[in-house]
């Protein structure tokens, strides 16, 4: 099969059974060992259709040692693997876990995730501080963004981050600023996109044209976007998505992929599946094209920032 250029796979989902999101269904009590292998065998699935490109985190529980042990059985250059640094799982896979995640941007994190990131080698690509943000000031951090420059320069890495939160453009913006040794020092950036939450739009865009690398995440805005009684405020957008479904006769996640393919050209789209009919259903996305015309249809149906990230702070792990 071809390789996949656009879309590739977070595994947040294939290494901790919990995770921000709407719940869809009802689960059975959670077995490690058969979710481990559940894991692997998705990772052996995506990488069959044509995937190549891979993102995790220690934060995600198991998922980046599922990789390192995947990876031991893979001898391909074409795959790139793109890990973070800065959140320790803790939930120890309780699905009542009171804490799930524990961010840390510290150089001492840094250094202590780095050397079980590394067995990433030499797959690992890309490097990012996961979920950076101005309240920790890791932007500001010499001792920090010293380690990471040589981290890049040693093990020919691009170093990034990744964005959450209603001040995503601010965050890039700052990092976009950021420079070491007389060059720029973030190359890879990961930011929330979708129909809602449009802010990165126009930086995405001066991000690509700058020969960077720009990856979108939670394009389907955690579930949000699948139609739900809940959200009343969405029904036109869920009307406008269900009609375009079944146009080009694909689902509506694959409608939601092609507009993020489509709108930010360049970019690489993430899916977060964790079941092989949903990477199916999702990889359809690169299969048909919206019209221009669609495409402004949807872009209308974008919420500000503030708005969205307050929503989305009442959905609950699942």
């Amino acid at each position: 099969m071809n390789k996949n250029t656009c879309i590739g796979l977070g595994t947040a989902a294939i290494g901790r059974p919990q995770y921000i999101n709407i719940k869809q269904q009802a689960k059975a009590p959670f077995d490690l060992a058969e979710f481990k292998q559940q894991g692997l065998a998705m990772l052996d699935f995506a990488y069959a259709t044509g995937i190549r490109y891979f993102d995790t985190a220690p934060g995600y529980g198991l998922a980046e040692q599922l990789l390192i042990e995947w990876l031991s059985m893979q001898n391909d250059p074409s795959i790139t693997v793109a890990t973070k640094w800065g959140y320790t799982y803790v939930a120890d896979f309780i699905p009542n876990a009171k804490v799930h995640e524990i961010k840390n941007h510290t150089l001492e994190k840094l250094n202590e995730q780095w050397k079980v990131s590394k067995q990433l080698l030499p797959y690992l690509k890309y490097y990012q501080i996961h979920s950076a943000t101005l309240d920790t000031g890791v932007l500001e951090n010499k001792a920090v963004l010293e380690q990471l420059y040589q981290l890049k320069k040693e093990n020919n890495l691009k170093v990034g981050l990744t964005t959450t939160g209603s001040n995503q453009t601010e965050v890039l913006k700052r990092a976009l600023d950021v420079h070491f040794a007389g060059e720029p020092l973030f190359e890879v950036f990961q930011c929330t996109y979708n129909i809602l939450d449009q802010s990165i739009l126009s930086l995405g865009k001066r991000i690509v044209k700058e020969r960077k690398q720009l990856v979108l995440k939670e394009v389907l805005a955690n579930g949000r976007l699948f139609p739900n009684p809940n959200y009343p405020n969405y029904s036109a957008l869920y009307v406008k998505l269900e009609g375009l479904s079944k146009k080009y006769g694909v689902g509506v996640d694959a409608v939601i992929l092609q507009y993020c393919i489509k709108t930010i050209e360049g970019a690489m789209v993430l899916s977060g599946a964790n079941k092989t009919e949903h990477l199916e259903q999702n990889l359809k996305a690169a299969n048909f094209q919206l019209s221009p015309e669609e495409i402004v249809e949807l872009s209308q149906f974008k919420t500000p920032p503030i708005t969205y990230w307050e929503e989305r702070k009442q959905l609950a792990w699942n």
